[in-house]
C-alpha cells in the first residue's frame, strides 16, 4: 500500500466528574499488521466543549480542569508518559472564574503537552485500537465536558525502517 493522502479521523469523550472513562477508536480499516499496513498520524487537534458544542459552564466554584490522553492500549486512569509507552498525545484544560459565579468561565487556558505534529515524521501507529480517555475534577463543573478530537492522519506500507521505528517507540 503507498502512501495516501490525509485524512481526519474523528472521536469524542464525555468526561461526567473524576472518574476515569475511555473509550475505543477503532483503526481496523486503516492498520493491518498482516498486510504491513500502518496509520501514521501527523496532527490533533482538540475542541474542548459541552455536549452541545458551547463552551462548558462551571458550577458556583471558582476554578476546574479536565485532562485526557490518547493511548494504543487501554488504561484504567490517567498516565506517565514518560513511564508509559502506549501515550500517543495528551492534554487539559482549566478554568477559573475570577467572581465564583455560575456560568462560563472568565479565563480558560488548555494545554496539548504531547502531539504528533511535535515530532519530526508524526506518530506511526501498529494497533487496530487506540483508546481516548480522561476525567475532570470532581468538583467545579456545572455540565459535562466533551473532548473531541480530530486526527490528520496517512494510511502507508509498513518499510523495514518503518517496522523498527514502531517496535523501538511504543508496542
Amino acid at each position: 500500500m503507498a502512501k495516501t493522502d490525509s485524512f481526519f479521523i474523528r472521536k469524542s469523550i464525555t468526561l461526567t466528574g473524576a472518574t476515569y472513562v475511555e473509550n475505543e477508536i477503532d483503526l481496523g480499516a486503516y492498520v493491518d499488521a498482516l498486510g504491513k499496513a500502518v496509520l501514521r498520524i501527523h496532527n490533533i487537534a482538540v475542541q474542548y466543549s459541552d455536549t452541545a458544542g458551547g463552551t462548558p459552564d462551571l458550577a458556583s466554584q471558582t476554578n476546574a480542569a479536565a485532562d485526557f490522553q490518547l493511548t494504543t492500549q487501554t488504561q484504567a486512569d490517567m498516565v506517565v508518559a514518560g513511564d508509559n509507552k502506549s501515550v500517543v498525545s495528551s492534554g487539559r484544560i482549566v478554568a477559573y472564574n475570577e467572581d465564583g459565579s455560575t456560568g462560563v468561565p472568565t479565563y480558560v487556558s488548555h494545554d496539548l503537552d504531547i502531539a504528533p505534529q511535535q515530532w519530526t515524521q508524526g506518530y506511526l501507529i501498529g494497533v487496530e485500537q487506540m483508546y481516548i480517555g480522561g476525567r475532570s475534577t470532581a468538583a467545579g463543573w456545572n455540565e459535562d465536558v466533551v473532548v473531541s478530537l480530530v486526527m490528520e492522519c496517512t494510511s502507508e506500507s509498513l518499510s523495514k525502517e518503518a517496522a523498527m521505528a514502531l517496535a523501538l517507540s511504543q508496542q
